[in-house]
């Protein structure tokens, strides 16, 4: 009796993920720098797979119950939640405390930054961003 073996028979759940394009989860109040943030997104090339899109904190977390995400696209600044608690809340987390969590902020105080970087962000961006420094930077955590 031959028995067939597709790959993902012999793969383990980590190698499967990356056989998968990433899911990416962006977090803004702004309904148009969610839009904006999309357009910039695809402008990238990166092979992506779903892109979802919460408006605060707790809306990213009660997405991120039932997707999986592989990055989070986060604001700073945003009512109900904003970034910072929401990136907190995914370092205390077993389950979250390892995803590449990505800060957008348009504030130039340095302090928020800082900020941001003691609870564990994995990098961060300031807007307007362009499409080249988004791709180089998703790629470099999506690669890892």
């Amino acid at each position: 009796m031959v028995t067939k073996l597709s790959v993902s028979d012999v793969m383990g759940d980590k190698e499967k993920m990356r056989l998968k394009p990433p899911n990416l989860l962006i977090v803004d109040d702004s309904t148009a720098i969610r839009k904006i943030s999309l357009r910039v997104l695809n402008q990238t090339g990166l092979p992506l797979g779903a892109v979802l899109e919460a408006s605060d904190g707790k809306e990213a977390l009660k997405l991120m119950e039932d997707h999986d995400v592989s990055l989070v696209l986060s604001d700073v600044s945003m009512p109900n939640m904003d970034g910072l608690e929401l990136l907190r809340t995914l370092r205390e987390s077993a389950r979250w405390h390892d995803l590449p969590v990505v800060m957008i902020t348009t504030e130039g105080s340095q302090a928020r930054v800082q900020e941001a970087v003691e609870l564990g962000a994995t990098s961060y961006l300031r807007k307007p961003f362009s499409a080249d420094l988004l791709r180089d930077k998703l790629a470099s955590l999506l690669s890892t």
